[in-house]
């Protein structure tokens, strides 16, 4: 899977153990950022990863700041995305198979980093499971149609 990986500086450092267990897993990792002390705001990484997802560039994408929340934010704003701040490994599972998300976001604050590489887990083996989640989605997508 081709996935895309961004932070701000304070996700930076689960940003890395992030895309090192994507890297062993065999996935492609597309790094949009950022670097070392490079001093980035979120929604300055967050819009161009959502905009990748949105373009079907990468497959999915895994963002990190503080909480994960700024991330979610921004990257929902961008049409056709879906970003899902996760600290457990349920609702990393139902953020993609009940919601479609294919934006994980993780807080570098909250979420330690032996527990990262599990929630990504979670995500990455699952599949949207359509069903009753796929009339909910739908709705979603409409909403989504409407506002652009």
């Amino acid at each position: 899977m081709r996935i895309a990986v961004g932070a701000d500086i304070n996700g930076l450092e689960l940003k890395e153990v992030v895309k090192a267990h994507l890297e062993s897993e065999g996935h492609e990792v597309i790094d949009f950022g950022v670097a070392s002390d490079q001093d980035l705001d979120y929604p300055d990484v967050a819009e161009p990863v959502a905009r990748a997802v949105a373009a079907g560039e990468v497959d999915r994408a895994v963002l990190c700041c503080g909480t994960g929340l700024g991330m979610a934010i921004v990257a929902n704003k961008v049409r056709g995305v879906r970003a899902a701040p996760v600290t457990d490994p349920y609702s990393a599972e139902r953020a993609i198979m009940s919601n479609n998300a294919k934006v994980l976001c993780l807080g570098g604050l909250v979420v330690g980093k032996n527990v990262a590489p599990l929630l990504v887990d979670h995500w990455v083996k699952g599949e949207f499971a359509g069903g009753n989640s796929g009339r909910k989605v739908a709705k979603i997508e409409a909403l989504d149609a409407r506002e652009g």
